[in-house]
């Protein structure tokens, strides 16, 4: 079954500088002091609710992260989304920058997160007309991305097809028995060029779904990075930086896929149910900010920013209170036991990372949309 290869975008976080135009946002609506009826008729209307230790008014600070500034205005933070104010005065809303400043305001009844663009100082912020630029990549990240740098664009999920057409290490210079940076790799296969650069992958584990049997890929782990300095069979590959060693039969794939460094955390549009199938690292316990694999994808409506509830999966045990029945076994119910956010996406399987872990999270652990048991 073919899985295909992710969707590139140029979205938010693209690496070059753009000049925004902006004036000073205009409230739509006035801040309030909110009750504490307001949030519980904002939260009857959907499952959205507010933090009840929210700021009125928030200046964003250099080190925030979306996810963080979302969890002090909502319960969930999630649910972003629903409460967010895309203000049509206020150029590229959707990001956020150090300077901004976010308000709780009511509009038609629900709350709502107004942005004003502008830099605060000693307490007040400074909001006039300016045209000022902006560099994308200062714009706050949703988590923080050097716990997910190393997927963006290196860790994938590779099929069997794409393996066997890779260009492979048959040997590593001076005879050694493992590569790292600087040394030379040896590779054969469909090499593009000298002075065309690459990055060595070595295939791990297959990733099986536990529903259906069926084999979704192999694991691709990032070994490092590298230019051809020398063609021919074989062709020679400079190794210029590692992150574990390089081994013979390591494939080559091409550095020309950029992925979006920018997610807005949200529920998937449909139910969701699949398990963990995977744990980059292969540690057998995840907690916060480690990388798992699941079994759903682009074909069950998952979509990068999609946030699933882990459920640790209930022990079957057996019954020995009542007579009789000492043999027989009985399974314990499903317990929440954190937060994941996808961050990546193929056919049938999504990376995605643990954001909240409130107690061990193990393979074969359930994954849900929020809210549901």
């Amino acid at each position: 079954m073919k899985i295909s290869r992710p969707s590139v975008s140029s979205a938010a976080l693209a690496l070059a500088s753009a000049t925004l135009v902006w004036c000073s946002a205009a409230a739509t609506a006035p801040a309030t002091q909110i009750s504490l009826a307001a949030q519980q008729a904002a939260a009857s209307a959907g499952q959205m609710a507010l933090n009840p230790d929210h700021p009125e008014r928030y200046v964003v600070k250099r080190g925030d992260t979306l996810w963080d500034i979302s969890a002090m205005f909502l319960r969930d933070p999630w649910y972003w989304p629903e409460i967010w104010y895309a203000n049509p005065q206020v150029a590229n809303p959707h990001l956020i920058y150090p300077g901004d400043v976010l308000t709780l305001v009511y509009v038609d009844g629900r709350p709502r997160l107004q942005l004003e663009r502008g830099v605060a100082t000693g307490g007040s912020e400074k909001l006039s007309p300016r045209v000022r630029e902006e560099r994308l990549e200062d714009a706050i990240p949703t988590i923080p991305l050097e716990t997910i740098g190393a997927f963006l664009g290196r860790g994938s999920i590779l099929q069997r097809d794409e393996i066997d057409a890779a260009p492979y290490v048959v040997a590593i210079g001076d005879e050694r028995l493992m590569g790292a940076a600087g040394n030379d790799l040896y590779v054969r296969g469909d090499i593009a060029g000298v002075d065309y650069g690459y990055n060595v992958v070595h295939v791990g584990d297959r990733l099986v779904d536990p529903d259906d049997g069926a084999v979704l890929g192999f694991q691709g782990i990032y070994v490092g990075s590298g230019t051809i300095r020398r063609g021919g069979d074989p062709a020679t590959l400079a190794l210029a930086d590692s992150s574990r060693e390089a081994l013979e039969g390591d494939r080559l794939f091409a550095q020309s896929v950029t992925y979006p460094a920018y997610f807005t955390p949200r529920p998937p549009a449909k139910p969701v149910d699949g398990r963990i199938i995977a744990v980059v690292d292969g540690v057998s316990q995840v907690g916060q900010f480690q990388v798992v694999i699941i079994n759903r994808g682009t074909q069950h409506g998952l979509e990068v920013g999609n946030v699933l509830q882990v459920w640790r999966a209930g022990q079957t045990v057996p019954d020995r209170v009542r007579t009789g029945l000492s043999s027989r076994k009985v399974r314990l119910p499903d317990e929440p036991a954190g937060i994941s956010m996808v961050f990546r996406t193929y056919d049938r399987v999504s990376y995605a990372l643990i954001m909240e872990a409130t107690s061990e999270i193990h393979v074969l652990d359930a994954v849900r949309n929020p809210g549901s048991t």
